[in-house]
């Protein structure tokens, strides 16, 4: 059997196996539990955070035969259907690469036809990245849906939603994982699926992912795959190094040896830039808990070093370039 990445095969099933997110669940399972579900809700937060698994939950919950105390039983038919990805009640669109009008169009048509199960349930995936006509012609339908049909609308740019949608749904605002409940999951993984990795490397994995479970699971598939860690400069502290120095052409060789190993200068900078936004809170005193004990002491003393003002500007710096 080919082998299957560890974020797909450790994937929620349940309301109950999603991590972090307790405020989000608990009100979903409740309102599944006690008939008085929203027609549309908007998923917001971070990459990784379980969005679109809880919008796949959401919809075998509101389908099960076997409804229990609002979770999924995953063994009947209409759950077994949609995870297998066959069932005609659940329908998946990602926004980001159909965005225009005439998808929106073809969605709501959709909408007016009947399904086997109880509820028909949408999922628009990176809805913000909708052309302002796309949303526009959702409006109505996501205003007044037929009876048997839900929407859940997911992003990770909560601002750039219209507001005409964002007041037509039930917003959840999900977070990132802190560093001890993704070191927790990790060790259960490697237990579970029997991996064999050592302390190092788990520490290593939970700083990759940054509070993300998928990335998480992403960097541990990269452990697993290459039989450890691979050991080399972290283009983020040679940067921070430059900073501390004032020194622009360190920052450009760092930069130039980071494009040299294959480092995309995007992902570069969004990194540079998360870590300078959290550097920038634990300078106010702000707790940062997706940071690992030793990382959130290094930022903390690059922190005492920069003071506020000198990371601001390099926000500011970063994120218009």
């Amino acid at each position: 059997m080919a082998y299957q990445s560890l974020y797909r095969r450790y994937r929620p099933r349940r309301f109950s196996e999603v991590r972090g997110q307790e405020h989000v669940v608990g009100a979903l399972r409740n309102a599944v539990n006690t008939h008085t579900e929203g027609h549309a809700y908007l998923f917001s937060g971070p990459r990784g955070t379980g969005k679109t698994s809880t919008a796949r939950i959401l919809a075998k919950a509101l389908n099960c035969d076997n409804l229990q105390q609002g979770e999924p039983c995953c063994e009947c038919t209409p759950c077994q259907d949609m995870e297998a990805g066959r069932s005609f009640d659940l329908f998946e669109l990602d926004a980001a690469s159909n965005n225009g009008v005439d998808a929106i169009r073809d969605l709501i048509e959709r909408t007016a036809v009947g399904s086997p199960g109880r509820t028909k349930v949408y999922i628009l995936d990176e809805v913000h990245m909708l052309s302002p006509g796309a949303s526009n012609a959702l409006l109505k339908t996501l205003e007044e849906p037929p009876a048997h049909v839900r929407f859940v609308l997911a992003t990770t740019d909560p601002q750039k939603v219209l507001p005409t949608i964002k007041s037509r749904t039930q917003h959840f605002e999900f977070q990132l994982l802190s560093a001890q409940e993704l070191e927790t999951y990790v060790r259960w993984i490697n237990t579970d699926a029997d991996l064999d990795v050592d302390d190092e490397s788990i520490a290593w994995v939970v700083r990759q992912g940054r509070g993300s479970a998928r990335d998480t699971l992403s960097a541990l598939d990269q452990v697993v795959a290459a039989g450890g860690v691979v050991t080399r400069a972290e283009p983020v502290e040679q940067l921070f190094s430059a900073l501390l120095s004032r020194d622009t052409g360190q920052a450009i060789a760092a930069v130039s040896d980071a494009l040299a190993q294959g480092h995309d200068p995007r992902v570069l900078g969004k990194a540079f830039l998360d870590s300078l936004r959290d550097t920038f809170l634990l300078s106010l005193g702000v707790a940062v808990p997706h940071l690992m004990a030793e990382d959130a002491e290094q930022f903390g003393a690059w922190a005492s070093k920069l003071g506020t003002p000198l990371l601001t500007r390099a926000m500011e710096a970063v994120g218009s370039a």
